[in-house]
């Protein structure tokens, strides 16, 4: 039977430590859209205006920087669901790095263009997040 090795820390320390870096990765796009704006043309007054004027790695990492916050939200109430109900499975540690790792590659391959790079990652972090809220419910009685 395959089992995962164990992590070099606590299976909560994973999880607390995962969300502080999901919470930086949702801003990793953002500087490459700030650069795209800075070739654009910075508008302050209308910088919402300013998307048609992007190039097109812009436009995509506008995207993924948006697509971050709507995982992050469902990444973090997982992975809060991990820790209060006191996971200590290293299944539950390595789906919160493997859901980094994910969000880390994921506005990579986006910017890049690479869909089905984008799709792999995508689906990563969603198995990510799955396994945390399973393990979860099935550790309340």
């Amino acid at each position: 039977m395959f089992s995962l090795p164990s992590l070099p820390f606590s299976t909560p320390t994973a999880l607390l430590y995962a969300i502080a870096a999901a919470t930086a990765l949702v801003y990793l796009p953002f500087l490459v859209v700030a650069y795209g704006r800075l070739q654009a043309g910075y508008d302050m007054a209308s910088p919402r205006a300013l998307f048609d004027k992007l190039p097109d790695y812009a436009k995509r990492a506008t995207w993924a920087h948006e697509n971050a916050f709507e995982s992050f939200v469902l990444f973090t109430a997982a992975a809060l669901m991990a820790y209060v109900t006191g996971q200590q499975s290293s299944l539950a540690g390595w789906a919160a790095i493997a859901y980094i790792i994910a969000r880390l590659l994921y506005p990579a391959f986006y910017i890049l263009n690479v869909p089905i790079g984008r799709s792999l990652m995508f689906l990563t972090g969603s198995l990510s997040i799955t396994t945390l809220i399973g393990l979860s419910l099935l550790t309340v009685k």
